[in-house]
């Protein structure tokens, strides 16, 4: 997609800018932005914005702590949350290389807070069991 995107001769993109303004009143009629390296501003017209700011995960907290893929996410266990510390789960675009999504990341999100219910209903029946033992 990217490729057919960047050989469009109608479509250009503009890094290191931030958009300031939009112009128009039921349609999009022009942009105001400023390149955020030299503080030039620019009015370009346009008839349609897309703003994207990346898609690198963002794992460098956990750099060193957690085990990471070759793409940089985090590393999890199948298709659960788990990852290579016992206790800590991980969901959304840290772990997803392919889709980045909003709704993927609710999902995931969702499969973290069970596997993390699991994980403490597990220590704490293990526990109980070990006060019993004594």
């Amino acid at each position: 997609m990217l490729d057919r995107a960047t050989a469009d001769p109608k479509i250009e993109f503009i890094m290191n800018a931030r958009v300031e303004q939009i112009f128009g009143a039921d349609l999009v009629s022009g942009i105001g932005i400023v390149d955020t390296v030299t503080g030039e501003q620019r009015t370009l017209d346009v008839s349609g914005v897309f703003v994207a700011i990346g898609a690198d995960p963002r794992t460098h907290l956990v750099h060193g702590v957690l085990e990471l893929t070759e793409q940089g996410t985090i590393a999890v266990e199948g298709r659960s949350s788990r990852t290579s510390l016992p206790g800590v789960f991980a969901a959304g675009d840290v772990v997803d290389p392919t889709y980045k999504q909003a709704i993927t990341a609710a999902g995931s999100g969702t499969v973290a807070a069970l596997d993390a219910q699991h994980y403490l209903e597990t220590v704490h029946d293990a526990s109980r069991t070990a006060a019993a033992a004594v």
